[in-house]
């Protein structure tokens, strides 16, 4: 069965969305193809409030926000991760607000690069976002009438976390589950083993309503993240079904995996694949000469 997606959102950019008591969304009008409609950011609170991810750095995003905002005190601001359509509005904000400003920690990659390998993802990386707390799992920070617990979440990043909101079951799940697409995984930034097992760890959470970085809640998560685990089951078993079909290299594998998606998301698509693969090698079920790369000749077993 396919993995149904809920693509029924309405950003109404330029204001604040109330989604859960004290916790009003604001979607940045930065809309594309890995943003859906945009960035959502969330406020936290009624009288100190909380900002988690700021968002890109946008005037107009900036002005909404401090338009919510509005007399009130903010306390913290929480960063998810380190992709510039979430966490460079976070030094601007600070300068308006005074707030302290908390992540994981600085933008780095699941793993080190290889030799003449080149990290596609560059651009997308806010290599300067710097937070004035690194925070560690399972840290909970409390503000005024809320405390938000970090639940880590590698996977799309190194650094990406979940924020709970305690006492709620709502955790804002930021870019690792949304109710519009998959997350994207994609090697040396991303690792598809991380992402499973946070996805697990998710599951075992049983939180009740999910607030994800772009696009609308997940109003059923356990069942949901059960399906988006089965579908990236699903998608290790097509590429193996390709190897197994005479497939020897990424973009032959896109091809015929990925024939009816949007081709300007295939070279995204050539990374997840990547990430499948890498994952695979460091299982054995697979071979490759040398370490998985983008260009590498991949071959089924015996």
């Amino acid at each position: 069965m396919a993995l149904k997606f809920d693509t029924d959102f309405d950003p109404s950019y330029g204001q604040g969305v109330t989604v859960a008591p004290d916790v009003l969304r604001i979607t940045a009008e930065n809309p594309g193809p890995f943003t859906f409609y945009g960035t959502n950011s969330y406020i936290v609170g009624r009288k100190t409030l909380a900002v988690i991810d700021p968002g890109p750095d946008d005037d107009a995003h900036l002005k909404t926000l401090l338009e919510v905002i509005g007399d009130r005190p903010v306390s913290h601001i929480f960063v998810s991760h380190t992709h510039r359509d979430h966490s460079p509005l976070a030094a601007r904000l600070k300068q308006h607000t005074g707030a302290i400003v908390l992540a994981e920690g600085r933008h780095r990659p699941a793993r080190p690069l290889r030799i003449g390998e080149v990290n596609p993802l560059d651009a997308s990386a806010d290599t300067a976002f710097n937070p004035d707390i690194a925070l560690a799992d399972d840290t909970v920070i409390d503000g005024d009438g809320w405390a938000i617990r970090t639940v880590l979440t590698p996977g799309h990043t190194a650094n990406h976390a979940a924020f709970a909101l305690e006492g709620t079951s709502i955790l804002f799940s930021a870019d690792h589950v949304m109710a519009w697409s998959t997350s994207i995984v994609a090697p040396p930034d991303g690792a598809m083993a991380d992402y499973m097992a946070s996805l697990d760890r998710l599951i075992e959470r049983d939180d009740r309503l999910l607030l994800p970085g772009h696009g609308g809640p997940v109003t059923a998560p356990r069942s949901f993240m059960r399906e988006l685990k089965t579908h990236r089951r699903m998608r290790e078993r097509a590429i193996l079904e390709q190897l197994r079909s005479g497939d020897r290299t990424i973009k032959e594998m896109v091809a015929a995996i990925y024939r009816d998606t949007d081709p300007r998301l295939h070279g995204a698509a050539g990374l997840s694949v990547l990430a499948h693969l890498e994952d695979l090698v460091a299982r054995g079920l697979i071979t490759t000469d040398g370490e998985p790369a983008i260009d590498g000749i991949f071959r089924p077993p015996g």
